[in-house]
């Protein structure tokens, strides 16, 4: 077995690239949000996703400190697994101003030319890399402590050549560990379950933050792990092989979301997520840079950053490098560029016509004139061996796949079936209206409902 317990300047394995430009998103996600200022009310509750506080804080604050993923694998003879651990911590920067007779005194913010620098919390990567035989796993497992010390660091603020203030920036002590475990699973096909657990180790015998504020410095944000398997495969745990879903139902993730991330679509590669993505995820090519908004909407955010006023990108600024290198990335984009994110097609398909019919002739695909054999109003779909048409009662119980995290809301919730519908590739789906939802006429009015698939509905039992 071997590990690197480095920064974030310790090379990762080249089986990570692809799965390392999701994982970077990963990482700051939130990390700074539109308009770019501290001062705005969404940048002062910051660090909301995968945070790991230290154990003694989480008991009353309702926060946590483990993360535990469950995936399987099958590995072949002789494999090994090799993980990468990131987080970031939180490094606190005051603002100090500089005094005529000499010192510093605490400022709330630093006016200078180009930037306004006020206090913040800068994220600071860090990782934890360690390679070890699957068969290793077996009996007890491994478990990897790490630690990083507290630091304090000082920048002197320069303007025309004279000092007029200083950053300080603090970094509070942070502990942890990493801890895996694998269990063969009985069948003909060598299937591994995988046990990942990474926790705080903020130790017991350390006074307890008092207040989120206080605890953060000593927490792991944001934390995500990439494990990469040299001989085998992972198999998906959102659509996994038919004879494995029982094994995948009975997985345990806990603040955490495992999806295959190898590169060019390939299974060595598992990315375990604080937030939900899908099998394979893909930074868009069309993307020019990072805005830590959510990259589906880097037009709108480009757009909304360029129109900024000169005060507020000078207070951006001084939030943030990362910030200011958002401000920086408005201002310089090309039109080519800007037409660029407006919108892109991933693909092309033939439409054509129905035989025997000119085509400028032909209803079109997507007119539901074009197939009289379906009618969404009196189609059924057959539900634990029961016809299901408009006007049934169902409940609601959307499973693992397909599931977004609105469904996740709906599970038990009866509905009213609105109509059966077929799509153009053979697919059903149920439309839906929840019976408790007061605005239930005007979705009907507006056509606006609940789809789900046929096994995630239950009869309704009447009472």
């Amino acid at each position: 077995m071997t590990h690197t317990d480095t920064g974030a300047g310790t090379a990762l394995d080249a089986r990570f690239a692809t799965a390392r430009q999701v994982a970077d998103a990963v990482l700051y996600e939130g990390y700074v949000l539109y308009p770019y200022r501290a001062s705005a009310a969404k940048n002062r509750m910051r660090w909301q996703f995968g945070v790991l506080m230290p154990e003694g804080w989480c008991e009353d604050s309702g926060e946590h400190c483990v993360q535990r993923t469950e995936c399987l694998l099958e590995p072949r003879p002789g494999a090994e697994l090799r993980i990468c651990l990131r987080f970031l911590r939180a490094q606190r920067r005051t603002v100090q101003a500089a005094l005529p007779e000499g010192g510093w005194a605490q400022a709330d913010r630093l006016e200078l030319a180009d930037r306004v620098l006020v206090p913040w919390d800068e994220g600071v990567e860090e990782q934890v890399q360690l390679t070890v035989p699957v068969d290793a796993l077996f009996d007890g497992g491994v478990e990897l402590p790490f630690t990083r010390a507290a630091a304090e660091l000082t920048e002197p603020v320069t303007e025309d050549g004279a000092v007029v203030g200083r950053l300080v920036r603090q970094l509070g002590r942070v502990d942890g560990v990493l801890r895996l475990t694998a269990v063969e699973l009985p069948g003909p096909y060598g299937l591994v379950r995988l046990v990942a657990e990474t926790a705080n180790g903020y130790r017991q015998d350390r006074p307890v933050p008092d207040g989120r504020e206080a605890a953060l410095p000593h927490a792991l944000v944001a934390v995500h792990l990439l494990l990469g398997l040299t001989a085998g495969r992972f198999l998906s745990m959102t659509d996994p092989p038919e004879w494995a879903r029982p094994a995948a139902v009975e997985c345990r993730n806990e603040r955490g979301w495992p999806v295959l991330a190898g590169n060019d679509g390939g299974d060595d590669v598992l990315l375990c997520s604080p937030i939900i993505l899908e099998d394979h995820p893909r930074i868009a090519p069309e993307s020019p840079g990072a805005l830590y908004d959510s990259l589906e909407i880097d037009e709108i955010l480009a757009l909304r950053t360029a129109t900024l006023t000169e005060q507020e990108k000078r207070e951006a600024r001084g939030t943030d490098d990362r910030a200011a290198a958002v401000i920086d990335l408005a201002d310089s984009l090309p039109p080519e560029i800007m037409e660029r994110l407006h919108g892109a097609v991933r693909g092309l398909r033939e439409v054509t016509a129905p035989p025997d019919s000119p085509l400028e002739t032909a209803t079109p695909w997507w007119n539901p004139e074009a197939d009289s054999s379906v009618d969404p109003a009196t189609d059924h779909v057959l539900v634990d061996g029961v016809a299901v048409a408009a006007g049934s009662r169902v409940v609601l119980k959307p499973g693992l796949r397909r599931t977004d995290a609105q469904d996740l809301f709906l599970i038990g919730r009866r509905a009213t079936v609105e109509a059966v519908i077929q799509d153009v590739d053979g697919g059903v789906h149920v439309a839906v209206t929840l019976e408790d939802d007061p605005g239930t006429e005007l979705r009907r009015l507006q056509g606006r409902f609940w789809y789900f698939q046929p096994d995630e509905l239950a009869l309704l039992e009447e009472s």
